[in-house]
């Protein structure tokens, strides 16, 4: 019987994906946004994203230039923002301390922002046949499955030894240097996990791999790998208070680099209403009509749910003297917005 890592190539040139935007011209700057962009995203909703990052940023210098407001702008709707934020300073480091390239080692590379070590083997495999082995949640399943790990995957002890069966299954030299295999095997895995071994209904029959696979001889697919233990979400509730002048157009605020939607912009939020007209109050803005409360609606992050009121107050504008702030038109789509922002101002736009 072939190798593990030589039936998966087989099967992947096969019948794996050979035509994705960061495919072509596989360059260490390509494949890194790329990944980054691919962290907890569906490949559909990646590619147009893609497509115009690189038609706006086609090479690192051009993202180490540009405003972080013009990174985030480009960023709105994919979520989890931080991967944004670290893209862009990850850029300027690479132009300042490394010439505008990747550096050549595995642990180098890891040590920029925003790059962990399955990330970090992604770039350096796929763009420069560096042997190592990514762990992402395509190839975890993978593993986790033809291993027969029953541990939940974030465990410790079972994300090592998952990372261990990984490194057992590597291609190897010289063959893997002379062949492109190490670039070859990493998308191979990514594919094998996204199109064969599925969360649901995997597709046993065609896997190249299957002889030897535990879950499958112990049926125990449906079941591996395990789902994390739920926990239940707190909710917390906000205010966010829509401020609209007389020309249309409507504030909002941009939040600090770190913490809640980093570095986007959004309505000003309160934790209740008596403290937003608090703060109104304070502003040199008169009311022009009476407030309109809208329905609540809910924003889900990582670790807790939002529900938010928005408060729609028509006002005579004076200006705002907030560093930070900014007047924008309800199709404004040149900074960054936060995703409940996007969707207001979607709203807003069929008023």
């Amino acid at each position: 019987m072939s190798s593990f890592s030589q039936r998966i190539i087989d099967w992947h040139l096969a019948h794996g994906r050979h035509n994705l935007p960061w495919q072509h011209d596989k360059s260490p700057y390509r494949v890194w946004v790329s990944e980054i962009m691919l962290q907890q995203t569906q490949v559909a909703t990646v590619i147009p994203y893609y497509e115009r990052f690189m038609q706006r940023f086609p090479n690192v210098h051009s993202l180490a230039e540009a405003e972080q407001d013009e990174v985030l702008a480009l960023w709105t709707g994919l979520g989890y923002y931080a991967r944004g934020r670290n893209l862009h300073k990850c850029a300027q480091i690479l132009v300042t301390e490394h010439g505008g390239e990747f550096p050549p080692t595995l642990d180098e590379v890891i040590a920029l922002p925003g790059i962990g070590r399955s990330t970090a083997a992604a770039i350096l495999s796929i763009s420069r046949n560096y042997p190592a082995v990514i762990m992402d949640g395509n190839v975890k399943r993978v593993l986790a499955r033809h291993i027969g790990e029953t541990r939940y995957p974030g465990e410790r002890q079972a994300e090592k030894d998952l990372w261990q069966a990984a490194e057992e299954r590597i291609p190897q030299e010289p063959e893997a240097s002379a062949n492109n295999l190490y670039g070859i095997y990493t998308q191979a895995m990514m594919d094998m996990g996204a199109m064969i071994c599925t969360r649901n209904k995997p597709l046993c029959n065609d896997c190249p791999v299957a002889s030897d696979c535990t879950a499958l001889a112990k049926g125990l697919t449906a079941e591996l790998p395990t789902r994390k233990p739920k926990k239940e979400k707190p909710v917390r509730q906000c205010v966010m208070l829509i401020l609209r002048d007389e020309q249309g157009k409507l504030y909002l605020q941009q939040q600090p680099s770190s913490g809640l939607w980093g570095g986007l912009y959004i309505f000003p939020r309160f934790d209740d209403i008596n403290s937003a007209w608090h703060w109104l109050d304070k502003q040199p803005l008169q009311a022009s009509g009476e407030p309109e409360t809208w329905s609540d609606f809910r924003h889900t992050f990582t670790h807790f749910h939002l529900d938010i009121t928005p408060v729609l107050q028509p006002v005579v504008n004076s200006g705002i003297a907030e560093q930070g702030g900014a007047w924008v038109k309800a199709h404004e789509r040149s900074i960054g917005l936060a995703r409940p922002t996007e969707k207001l101002l979607n709203k807003l736009t069929l008023l």
